[in-house]
């Protein structure tokens, strides 16, 4: 635990006492209609001109994130970068879903199961996904780095790699303070402080805090509501230069963020028209051909679709701002805390040795009852409901990366050694959290709280887990450059990783004791090694000193592993991919015009996708439901094209617009229990994405203030939620804004205010961004292949998105 608010609180007063100096202009002067800026990126290793160089990139700098009030990685999840994908994992924002060109993992919140899209912190990887929602610290920018990384950043960089750029310490007083407040009681406070350096030391301290109140209100006293968040950060970074060749950066951050999940609504019921039993005769499937689940050949449907309780509303128009069953809820807590060492030494003119050295650590503990009686079990007398999904999870790791980069003559080079330990355990419940009251006929009265979810919620575990993760990496890379316009670069990373993990616990049985049972289910514990070569070769073209052209062929892998919703630890294989991209980056007219354009083809092998299937639990002899993962058969395809265009149309007015089209197909699964060749997909990858914005600045009086608005608009197609499911969630188009009064001075010692009005959402858009339609379809076949249950089908539940937020903020450079 930390106290953020005492850390703003005293540092505040010290940045208010110092010397004051001002900031630096992050965008040129609005008077000046040269052309577009140059952007540093450092995707190849070492600082390169964006447009130079040979890799389709996206850069969200420091002026957009402030531009589209971007607190967490979460707010990048309304399409700003249309090739970028980031949704809460089901209804949670703990364990954040980050894909990028069609790779995208549904469930990679399991131990034993790797993302897709490596995420870095200053050139350090992170294993998990939990925490990645934490508040962003005072950034420089966000890559985007698009298509497979698996030279350079290395294993589960298939779709690409987010990296995120921390500014550094300058060794010169300044910073800057801001707070803010918005609707549904919301706050931020930020404080960023530079001093001076001293005796070749330079620090930085960040604090940031963010919170908001739930969106959808809990009827029951005393328990939070749904969409609420409360975050806390604290960052220090040290740079020490003991000599002119050589800069050592310490940094330590940690943050802690409270949330709650978005409400889950019974969107409809019974969408399907199924029908089971009647007069003691099955409902032949074909009569009602809706009412079928995927993966099966039911010939007949059995049972009965019970019918709804009063007290249950069914809304799938708009978001509920009050629920209509009271719940228990407090809030998932996730902490994260690291320390990061990046040691580099400018050995000569043309060599610089560097090391990257971190520990990290995430404890995650999520407490998601966000469905009420809005998803099974469906309504029996006195029976219980609102299925309470709790879960923790603790993970540590470690890393080690020893880079050297530097020329000789025509050649830029690139080598390096990596090295990954990671410790993850899990364990999970899912306690009925409320239990219906009926009178003597049946009907219902009410509902009451099951005191166990306060006292023992754990009392019955569904799964835990352990898993045990190394890897090990030698990389390559150079580029020859023929002459001063054609440049070839060949690279490959040789990576062995080692993989061991046990299933503790499954269905409250305790496999490290009863090992008859856990034998019985077929168990055998992980441990799994797989060795990868991973080459990649560009040849880049300088067609002017303005267009740049080339083309790439790169490869990628995601480790295997295992999943621990089932009863028998089901191992699953790596997946490997291989693309091919075309590009041209040109700067037109000037310079006032900058086109990026790219098309690709990626092949995978081996996609993992994840199913719901039907396992027999030997300690009770019954049948049950469970998610595993499989290995698709033959080749998944993924095609694209995206572009962006940037123009400065007129003094003072930039314009940008960009576009990601994304083709996706995976070969049908056949699957054993039903005998039936299944159609999956690949979740979160609309067909058609597209982002514009429009940034006007215009000076006020001759003090160098700028009056600055800001727009954006951003739309994506209705696409899947969920692999095994063709229905679709709902397509999107949603606005931003922001309107400053920036650089006011406000002292003679250079101390410059900032003002802020800004909106997301501004047009309150609402759209069901996960639509989970299992509860609408029979149950997964247990004694029958041939006949389906109607019994627990109520209709189909989802998440509307975030509603319009609006608020207002003022900073103080100084």
């Amino acid at each position: 635990m930390f106290s953020a608010s005492r850390f703003l609180a005293a540092a505040s007063l010290l940045a208010l006492s110092a010397p004051a100096f001002a900031a630096e202009d992050a965008a040129p002067p609005t008077g000046d209609t040269s052309g577009l800026t140059d952007i540093v990126v450092t995707a190849t290793k070492r600082e390169t001109n964006l447009q130079k160089t040979p890799i389709s990139i996206s850069v969200v700098n420091a002026e957009e994130i402030k531009k589209r009030h971007v607190q967490s990685l979460f707010d990048l999840g309304d399409g700003a970068v249309p090739s970028l994908r980031v949704a809460p994992f089901e209804a949670r924002v703990s364990a954040l879903t980050i894909g990028i060109r069609g790779i995208v993992p549904l469930d990679a919140n399991q131990p034993a199961r790797e993302q897709g899209v490596g995420i870095y912190i200053d050139g350090v990887y992170l294993g998990r996904q939990h925490g990645v929602n934490a508040a962003l610290f005072d950034l420089e920018r966000i890559e985007v780095l698009k298509g497979p990384q698996g030279t350079l950043f290395g294993r589960n960089t298939e779709g690409g790699a987010l990296s995120i750029v921390a500014k550094a310490p300058s060794g010169k007083f300044g910073g800057r303070i801001q707070g803010g407040i918005g609707n549904y009681g919301s706050h931020n406070a930020e404080l960023h402080l530079d001093l001076p350096e001293y005796h070749n030391f330079s620090v930085k301290l960040d604090g940031v805090m963010q919170y908001q109140d739930a969106i959808t209100k809990n009827p029951m006293p005393g328990q939070l509501g749904w969409g609420y968040y409360d975050r806390k950060g604290l960052r220090a970074a040290v740079r020490w230069k003991p000599a002119a060749n050589i800069t050592n950066d310490f940094s330590f951050d940690v943050s802690q963020d409270k949330n709650t999940p978005f409400y889950s609504q019974l969107l409809n019921y019974n969408p399907n028209g199924c029908t089971g039993t009647v007069g003691g005769v099955n409902t032949a499937q074909s009569a009602v051909p809706n009412c079928f689940l995927p993966g099966t050949a039911y010939a007949n449907l059995s049972g009965t679709v019970k019918a709804l309780p009063s007290l249950v509303t069914v809304n799938g128009t708009s978001r509920m701002s009050t629920a209509d069953i009271g719940v228990p809820q407090q809030a998932s807590v996730d902490t994260t805390r690291g320390y990061t060492n990046s040691l580099k030494w400018k050995v000569s003119p043309d060599l610089e040795i560097r090391s990257i050295t971190a520990w990290r650590q995430v404890t995650a503990t999520q407490w998601d009852n966000s469905g009420g009686a809005h998803r099974v079990p469906v309504y029996t007398a006195n029976g219980g409901f609102s299925r309470y999904s709790l879960a923790n999870l603790w993970q540590a790791q470690f890393s080690q990366e020893l880079q050297a980069v530097g020329s000789i003559g025509k050649l830029d080079y690139v080598g390096g050694l990596f090295y990954f330990n990671e410790h993850v355990s899990d364990n999970a419940a899912t306690p009925n959290s409320n239990t219906w009251t009926t009178d003597s006929s049946g009907n219902v009265t009410g509902y009451t709280v099951n005191s166990n979810v306060f006292t023992n919620p754990f009392a019955s575990i569904d799964r835990a887990s352990e898993v045990w993760s190394k890897s090990y990496a030698v990389y390559g890379q150079g580029t020859y450059h023929f002459t001063d316009a054609i440049h070839l670069t060949v690279g490959g990373r040789y990576t062995n990783d080692k993989k061991t993990g046990v299933l503790h616990m499954f269905r409250n049985v305790n496999y490290d004791v009863n090992t008859k049972v856990a034998s019985d289910n077929l168990y055998t514990p992980l441990n799994k090694s797989w060795n990868r070569f991973n080459p990649m070769a560009t040849l880049a073209w300088d067609v002017t000193s303005n267009a740049h052209a080339y083309a790439k062929f790169s490869t990628g892998y995601r480790a295997g592993g295992a999943s621990s919703r089932t009863a028998n630890y089901l191992p699953f294989n790596p997946e490997d991919v291989t693309a091919y991209e075309l590009g041209l980056k040109s700067d037109l007219f000037d310079r006032r015009v900058r086109l990026n354009i790219a098309g690709y083809i990626m092949d995978r092998k081996n996609s993992q996708v994840d199913v719901s299937s039907i396992q027999t639990d030997s300690a009770t002899g019954t049948s049950i439901n469970i998610l595993k993962t499989l290995n698709a058969p033959g080749i998944t395809k993924i095609r694209g094209i995206e572009a962006d265009i940037t123009a400065r149309v007129a003094q003072g007015l930039t314009v940008n617009a960009s576009y990601a089209y994304t083709y996706t197909n995976i070969p049908k699964i056949y699957i054993p229990e039903t005998q039936v060749y299944q159609q999956f997909y690949i979740v979160y990858t609309p067909r058609n994405a597209a982002s514009a914005s429009a940034d006007y600045e215009v000076p006020l009086g001759g003090a160098g203030a700028l009056a600055k608005l800001h727009i954006d608009a951003n739309y994506s197609q209705s696409t899947q939620a969920f692999d095994q499911f063709a229905t679709h969630n709902d397509a999107s188009l949603v606005f931003n804004g922001r309107v400053a009064l920036a650089d006011i001075p406000v002292s003679d010692s250079g101390q410059k205010l900032t003002v802020t009005l800004w909106s997301r959402n501004m047009f309150n858009t609402q759209y069901v961004f996960r639509r989970d339609p299992s509860n609408s379809l029979p149950g997964a076949p247990t004694t029958s292949t041939t006949t389906g249950s109607v019994n627990n089908i109520l209709g189909d539940y989802g998440n509307f998105n975030a509603p319009r937020t609006f608020g207002i903020d003022a900073a103080i450079n100084f």
